[in-house]
């Protein structure tokens, strides 16, 4: 059967997180974007693990249901560790297959660090060890480095990251067989670096309230059972796997260099011309993630490898009404529209995705209509995200508007 998987998400009790992170409004918001599997992320946090135990029915094959969502056990852990004189910060998702394999792991991470602390918690603990540490509990479990272009915590992080992943995993690499793109870029970017070819790549939301899950998600054809799962993204199977959902990678908070408190928003080629400074306040400037792809590439722009994972980029539908009803997203007549136009045309997914252009035009209102299929065709305005600013995506008004930066970008 065909169905989106979001697999990284974050409890009520991870920092930053809204209070409505819990089973029920996942749950709810999962039926309205159309998700059918979803991560349940930190699951080393006890209270967070025992509403999961006491609300999860176990299917017995690696996956959970609740109020007619799945759910796979998920974590993401925080390691801060030094590594021959270096300080790295890397960010790693862990998969687990049952509630027994996840108290194992809940038991000896313990020991390196206090897991009660937060839902994802920091450990001192080397990215290698603690991939060692899962593999030799359950061979079964999957460790994916998370976002793994982000600045300051990440696996190619600028800031604080490795040039190769062996480097980072050691004789554990072997067992890595996936990675998450992150929100500031998307398969393009990465199909640029050979090195990556045999790892299938996924996106998730990493989000931190029930609206903003679905974000970025992966839809496979295969059957809901975790080894299957599991199977598919070791196989990078495309018959199975069949796209990623992805933001505008522009989007993305660190897609470009910049120094926020500046404003400063700087492409690669002008962060080299400035000599990797500030041009307001001289000052070194946060390097995202184009320029970090851009030094560690192989291969010339818009390459595709003969294995690649197609994907989709949309844009979230509460976003399109915002801009078509010019109004704050968080507005009521935001949230008002959005429940109209599940309760008219079925989830966020189908409508974004699927519902023919006729149906939009007939069913929605002309400006939110529009909007859709401009996003469908990829003609967007974009201005980058820079040093933990998003990005702002604008939908044209105009498809010939003079001056206007446009970016096709498709299903391939």
């Amino acid at each position: 059967m065909e169905f989106v998987a979001d697999f990284h998400i974050h409890s009520k009790y991870s920092r930053a997180t809204s209070r409505d992170m819990d089973t029920k409004h996942l749950s709810e918001w999962a039926k309205l974007k159309g998700i059918t599997l979803m991560g349940t992320g930190d699951f080393t946090h006890h209270l967070w693990l025992e509403e999961l135990k006491g609300n999860f029915e176990d299917l017995g094959n690696g996956l959970f249901k609740y109020n007619d969502v799945y759910f796979i056990l998920t974590t993401e852990i925080s390691s801060i560790y030094s590594k021959k004189g270096k300080t790295y910060r890397i960010h790693n998702i862990i998969f687990s297959p049952s509630f027994k394999t996840t108290d194992k792991i809940n038991e000896t991470l313990s020991r390196c660090g206090n897991l009660a602390s937060d839902g994802r918690p920091i450990l001192g603990l080397d990215a290698a060890e603690l991939a060692r540490i899962v593999f030799d509990i359950d061979e079964n479990c999957m460790v994916i480095p998370g976002h793994i272009w982000t600045p300051w915590f990440s696996l190619f992080g600028s800031m604080s990251g490795f040039d190769r992943i062996e480097d980072c995993f050691e004789e554990q690499t072997p067992k890595i067989f996936a990675l998450e793109t992150g929100l500031s870029s998307d398969p393009v970017m990465n199909w640029r670096l050979s090195a990556l070819d045999r790892f299938t790549l996924i996106s998730n939301s990493d989000s931190h309230s029930p609206s903003k899950i679905g974000r970025e998600a992966n839809v496979f054809d295969c059957d809901l059972d975790y080894k299957t799962i599991r199977e598919v993204l070791k196989t990078k199977d495309k018959k199975r796997f069949l796209y990623t959902v992805e933001f505008f990678p522009e989007e993305g908070k660190y897609h470009y260099d910049g120094h926020r408190l500046c404003e400063t928003r700087l492409s690669p080629a002008q962060t080299r011309e400035h000599q990797g400074k500030c041009p307001k306040c001289g000052k070194p400037v946060t390097v995202g993630v184009m320029n970090r792809v851009e030094q560690l590439a192989d291969r010339p722009q818009g390459y595709i490898p003969s294995n690649s994972i197609p994907f989709k980029n949309l844009i979230p539908l509460d976003e399109i009404i915002a801009e078509a009803k010019g109004i704050s997203k968080a507005s009521q007549g935001v949230e008002r529209e959005y429940h109209g136009c599940i309760a008219r045309l079925g989830n966020e997914f189908e409508i974004l995705s699927k519902v023919p252009n006729d149906a939009l035009r007939k069913s929605l209102p002309a400006k939110i209509a529009e909007g859709i299929i401009k996003v469908r065709q990829g003609k967007v305005h974009i201005q980058a995200g820079y040093d933990g600013e998003y990005g702002k995506i604008a939908i044209l008004p105009d498809d010939d508007k003079e001056g206007t930066a446009e970016k096709q970008l498709s299903l391939f």
